[in-house]
């Protein structure tokens, strides 16, 4: 593997995953998360193009000074803009500009810093599943990426400023970059296992420190995650597309489910009820919140307390929703706040309580809310009171309804004899002699109801909410809208409901005086049910990944204090139950025994394939002439090095040897070309292959040996003066 190419794809990979995190919080609106995605795969494509060209030289500080002001700007001129979203979307650009920028083992350090801090800002933005995806990616990329880029600084570092090798030849730091031989396998292999013990320490630290608020961090934070699948009114010129919108809005555990459980259910989950109507738009006469009463936690319903240990539960997980309404099935009772127990002083989710029975929460970060609620053990409907003074409002009329629509409500239930049977009949008439519509023409007539009533029978829910609505109305039965959600679908992985976005519905409560506030559904059956696909292999993906995001998110993300008292009871009442009994019986000492015996064969064959590289690689190493002479002709050169310098002709470390050797030959030295014939010797043997044999090493160092040690005239060839 090519060392410089392993260490840029695992950095980029890390850069990625980092910027991964940020997006998988959902918190950047498409604009942003487009333009980070964008710059991403741009900055990816590039390989060292700034350098090629002069005019881009100082390309990274103009980009990283205007995306600077344009972020300052933001903070400065946007009343909506949050200091904490500014930074970190400030921090994912400068992301992009260094991998888009960088130019060696300093900018690729930076890059892994930065994808760690975005890791760490991922936490406080979402913590999803999709976050811990990416949070395992980064624990088994980061090691090796920090080892290898520690080792290009180091080469870098050390061989940047006209370093030389032993010989005296400069080092081609880029060769080494390119070389295959760094940066193995196994090496990689080996790196790449220490995730193993950073994550089993990471999880060990997770398990025993429980959360910590963060609401200092989250303080005024925008609500951009939000879903919008709730009204609080209702206008029948607008058209219902949110039937096809499969966002999921809840999760629901019913209580007594029969075996199997069915794949649908209708549960008419009440978010708010409206009175008013004024012939197009349904709206709330009345706009107040108070604090809800509660006791012990249990927030009642209607001024009724639940049973608590009798009545069944059915559990709630909603996801953040704008506006923050919690809802109900018909037969609620009273529901629970489900708190967090936290170390640090962390606000709790509150309960209020508005017009129509409707109940809100304050919200306190993105995390939705969780909730239980009572059911009625005996079907009794939530809403049990209607004051006298209050009865003429659900009975008000637009003022320009037209007559035919009175005709009809009486003609439909010419032969009911009570307000029950009145309303029966004009939900079966409704459900019957209609078809439902998205598109339906009547949303665009002047008197949309009327329209719909004889002209074009066909809409959608809400025209068919205020059909019975309104006829009810007119035969002096007190009604009102009611807006929610009528889902679910069964999830066979996690064992819950799934509500959509596309589940929003609108139906009828209308208040029969022997029952209370009754729930009508006068949208065709069909129509009227959960609207998700259950079968196929899309809705077998779906529901793996919901089942899967909701175990993250409860054990995970909801990690609290609670949660590891109850861990800790149930690792010490196991341990107590059966401590003794797992390692001093039979079946203990047996799993101990095959335990250790894998541990044993493990290591084994781990040594003895260790040895046998080892003994492969020895014998390649001596099988390979090239390689012994290129090792023999550096011992060698040692020796003319030595001799050149005893002769008073050494050779200066930064000079290369032939470079040397040609150097002396343009001086007219004496030794110049006995030096330049061995130097060339040399170069031969390290560098082209040649083998040297036991002749020409004895002739090397023989001709050296007369280089250091030149032979000194006879004294019978010296005449002195006086002869």
């Amino acid at each position: 593997m090519r060392f410089g190419l392993v260490h840029r794809v695992m950095t980029d990979a890390l850069a990625v995953l980092g910027i991964l995190a940020l997006l998988a919080s959902g918190q950047f609106g498409p604009w942003v998360s487009g333009s980070l995605i964008g710059g991403l795969v741009i900055a990816l494509l590039i390989r060292d193009v700034w350098e090629k060209y002069p005019a881009l030289k100082h390309f990274d500080a103009i980009t990283l000074i205007g995306v600077l002001a344009l972020q300052i700007g933001r903070l400065l001129f946007d009343p909506n803009a949050n200091v904490l979203d500014v930074v970190i979307e400030f921090a994912a650009a400068l992301q992009i500009i260094r991998l888009a920028t960088r130019k060696g083992a300093a900018h690729d350090q930076q890059v892994i810093v930065l994808a760690l801090l975005h890791l760490i800002s991922g936490t406080v933005l979402g913590g999803g599943l999709g976050y811990g995806l990416c949070f395992l990616g980064v624990i088994i990329v980061a090691p090796g990426a920090l080892v290898l880029s520690h080792l290009r600084r180091e080469v870098e570092g050390n061989y940047r400023q006209g370093a030389r090798d032993r010989t005296g030849l400069p080092v081609d730091v880029p060769r080494i970059l390119r070389s295959r031989r760094v940066v193995g396998r196994t090496f990689l292999g080996v790196t790449c296992l220490l995730s193993v013990p950073i994550f089993v320490f990471t999880a060990l630290l997770f398990v025993l420190f429980p959360r910590v608020g963060l609401s200092l961090l989250l303080l005024n934070r925008g609500h951009s995650g939000r879903v919008i699948g709730f009204s609080g009114r209702v206008d029948l010129g607008e058209v219902g597309v949110l039937r096809s919108d499969p966002t999921l809005v809840m999760r629901i555990e019913m209580p007594n489910l029969p075996d199997p459980p069915p794949a649908r259910i209708p549960l008419h989950l009440r978010g708010a009820a409206l009175d008013a109507y004024d012939g197009r738009t349904w709206t709330q006469s009345e706009s107040w919140k108070r604090a809800a009463e509660t006791e012990a936690g249990i927030v009642p319903i209607d001024d009724r307390w639940p049973d608590s240990a009798l009545d069944p539960v059915m559990r709630i997980d909603l996801e953040p929703i704008d506006p923050p309404v919690m809802f109900l099935p018909p037969y609620a009772s009273g529901l629970r706040l489900r708190t967090r127990a936290t170390v640090a002083p962390e606000p709790q989710a509150m309960a209020f309580k508005g017009p129509e029975g409707e109940l809100r929460y304050q919200p306190i970060d993105d995390r939705g809310i969780k909730y239980d609620v009572f059911l009625s053990r005996k079907k009794t409907p939530s809403f049990r009171k209607l004051p006298s003074g209050e009865r003429w409002k659900y009975l008000t009329l637009p003022r320009n309804m037209s007559t035919r629509i009175r005709d009809l409500a009486a003609e439909w239930t010419k032969e009911s004899t009570n307000p029950l049977d009145r309303a029966r009949a004009i939900e079966n008439h409704l459900r019957t002699d209609y078809r439902y519509d998205l598109a339906s023409p009547s949303g665009k007539d002047p008197q949309p109801l009327d329209h719909f009533l004889f002209e074009s029978k066909r809409g959608h829910c809400e025209f068919y909410s205020t059909a019975m609505a309104i006829m009810l109305r007119t035969l002096d039965v007190p009604t009102r809208n009611v807006t929610g959600f009528v889902g679910g679908s069964y999830n066979r992985f996690g064992r819950f409901y799934a509500v959509r976005q596309g589940d929003a519905h609108s139906w009828v409560e209308a208040w029969i005086d022997e029952y209370g506030w009754l729930t009508f559904d006068p949208t065709p059956p069909a129509d009227a049910a959960p609207k998700s696909e259950i079968v196929g292999v899309w809705a077998y993906l779906r529901d793996l990944i919901e089942a899967t995001s909701q175990r993250w998110d409860r054990h995970v993300v909801s990690y609290d204090l609670s949660q590891q008292v109850g861990l800790l009871n149930s690792l010490t009442s196991r341990y107590r139950r059966g401590g003794s009994k797992g390692t001093d019986g039979p079946r203990g000492r047996a799993g101990l025994l095959v335990a250790a015996a894998i541990v044993a064969t493990a290591g084994g064959a781990a040594l003895w394939m260790r040895r046998k590289k080892q003994r492969a690689a020895a014998a390649s190493r001596g099988a390979d002439p090239r390689s012994a002479s290129a090792v023999l002709a550096t011992s060698l050169y040692e020796l003319l090095d030595a001799a050149m310098g005893a002769r008073g002709v050494g050779r200066s470390p930064s000079v290369p040897p032939l470079r040397h050797a040609q150097a002396l030959v343009s001086m007219s030295h004496p030794l110049a070309e006995e030096i330049l014939d061995l130097t060339e010797i040399y170069i031969a043997a390290r560098f082209g292959g040649v083998t040297i044999s036991d002749e020409d090493r004895r002739s090397f160092e023989r001709r050296v040996k007369s280089i250091r040690q030149p032979e000194r005239p006879s004294q019978q060839a010296v005449t002195s003066p006086a002869s």
